[in-house]
């Protein structure tokens, strides 16, 4: 039904902004219909036909194709389902586009080899089971512990020690990562993959005898956060004798000398204070306070002060 007001093409032409040509290759289409035809065989359309190719317009540069626009403007209830289906493809490619852009953005920050550059690519590509199965490798390295058979007293324990100190470092992306998210666990799979990384993380794991000592060893790295932060955040020296209660008070809780030092040097890697930066970074978390410096000033006063102490 219409009022009667019948319009050629080249006048929906002029009133819709569409070429003559786009207007009959829609109509060829079936995507709008003549109302009907001069004697000589010329369209004429209904105003339901501005109305339609508008839509049409909308749904095209919404990247819609041609048959899908077909089923929306048959049964439009349908379209609420096409825009979800639409908005699910493009999710998918936005996903790609920012794992794209992070690849590239990281490549234009360094001068990589081939070899650098072929893996960022293969780790931009990976599933998502895939990216899961790259961290359980790494964690399941860093943290091996003696069989069921040879465990100490206090398993159970330990085991749960274990599985909370892996959820710890295992990156959980959101759903929608920006951006930074993207290029941060790229860096992270990188520090994953390396085997001087996994051997550095599996060592410190072993100084603090994870799963292997009973009882379990104090944190040095935590307790010389609390015994001497307050000191370093004064801008205390680690040779002025101010120190010295520190360094008495560490190895009360720690020592020998040795072992501590053994085990602080062992956390003293700046590539772990980059890997915990990172993974804050991917999983939204508070930025961790890096620990390198306090551990270099920590290890700088026990050399000063461990004698006197």
């Amino acid at each position: 039904m219409h009022d009667g007001t019948l319009y050629s093409i080249g006048e929906l032409a002029r009133r819709t902004g569409l070429s003559v040509k786009t207007i009959r290759f829609y109509s060829d289409r079936g995507l709008v219909v003549p109302a009907d035809r001069t004697a000589a065989g010329y369209r004429r359309y209904g105003p339901d036909a501005m109305a339609r190719l508008a839509l049409v317009r909308a749904l095209r540069e919404l990247g819609l194709g041609l048959d899908v626009i077909g089923l929306v403007l048959d049964r439009p209830p349908a379209l609420g389902r096409i825009a979800a289906e639409q908005v699910a493809a493009l999710d998918v490619q936005i996903s790609a586009l920012r794992l794209r852009r992070a690849v590239l953005s990281a490549l234009a920050g360094r001068a990589p080899t081939l070899e650098e550059a072929e893996l960022m690519h293969r780790l931009a590509t990976l599933s998502e089971t895939e990216r899961r199965r790259l961290f359980d490798d790494f964690l399941d390295t860093v943290f091996a512990n003696p069989t069921p058979s040879s465990a100490p007293v206090g398993t159970h324990a330990t085991a749960a020690a274990t599985a909370a100190a892996r959820r710890s470092m295992t990156p959980e992306p959101p759903a929608d990562p920006t951006g930074e998210q993207v290029a941060a666990w790229l860096e992270l799979a990188e520090l994953a993959l390396d085997d001087g990384f996994r051997a550095a993380v599996r060592r410190l794991v072993g100084e603090y005898g994870q799963g292997v000592s009973s009882p379990p060893r104090p944190d040095t790295v935590a307790l010389a956060r609390e015994l001497a932060g307050p000191v370093v955040a004064a801008g205390t020296r680690p040779d002025a004798p101010q120190a010295e209660p520190v360094v008495a008070a560490l190895l009360a809780r720690c020592g020998p000398t040795a072992s501590l030092l053994r085990r602080l040097e062992s956390a003293r890697d700046p590539r772990r204070d980059r890997y915990f930066q990172l993974l804050a970074l991917v999983n939204g978390w508070p930025a961790p306070e890096p620990t390198a410096p306090l551990i270099d000033w920590t290890v700088t006063a026990l050399r000063a002060h461990a004698q006197a102490a």
